[in-house]
């Protein structure tokens, strides 16, 4: 059985690739924490509290975002919007440092868009536009708290990173303080349904 949206409970075909991920939950816990505050920000002003941000190979955060569709951009999802923003941060490092991207390597003009060595981390499962978006700028990780039932595309429903038609396979470990960001999304839908709002 699958986990409910924004469940805190592992998929079980899952678990091994998952939990197996090189990478230790503990690296990425300030990221999440700034995550979770960006969410809790959408939440408190309507939108589904989503939180998402951007690490450089250095663990600085370059890219900072939450959701924001409700502004009337269907595409403002928190994970495209702090990949938006890292890539304005790594266009501008690029121009001053001879072309390296955000990993430090020389790549000429693939650096204006690469985010090769970056991390994003983000509350809840990327749905399969966000997911593709991690594929597409060519980042290292995807860092998830909440797995997503319904369009959870890093495990749940659909495995876009590691689909083997697709070239680029960035590394994916989910379940980072998954009962926090399941919570808060738990709490969001339940405060909608109490005062007869749309389900979304």
């Amino acid at each position: 059985m699958r986990p409910v949206a924004g469940s805190a409970r592992t998929p079980p075909e899952c678990a091994v690739g998952l939990r197996g991920a090189s990478v230790g939950f503990m690296r990425y816990d300030k990221g999440m924490t700034e995550a979770l505050a960006l969410a809790g920000q959408a939440g408190r002003v309507g939108e589904v509290p989503v939180g998402a941000v951007v690490l450089d190979a250095s663990g600085v955060c370059i890219g900072r975002g939450r959701n924001r569709r409700e502004t009337d951009d269907p595409l403002a999802h928190a994970e495209i919007e702090a990949i938006r923003q890292a890539s304005r941060v790594v266009r501008v490092r690029s121009v001053g440092n001879g072309g390296a991207v955000a990993g430090g390597a020389a790549t000429g003009r693939a650096s204006l868009w690469n985010l090769a060595g970056c991390t994003l981390i983000v509350t809840l499962e990327p749905c399969p536009m966000c997911a593709g978006a991690v594929v597409q700028t060519h980042m290292d990780r995807v860092v998830f708290g909440a797995w997503d039932e319904k369009l959870g595309a890093c495990g749940s429903v659909w495995d876009i990173p590691r689909d083997p038609h697709i070239g680029h396979h960035p590394e994916v470990v989910g379940g980072l303080r998954a009962e926090e960001c399941s919570v808060l999304l738990s709490e969001f839908f339940r405060g909608r349904r109490s005062e007869g709002g749309p389900a979304l």
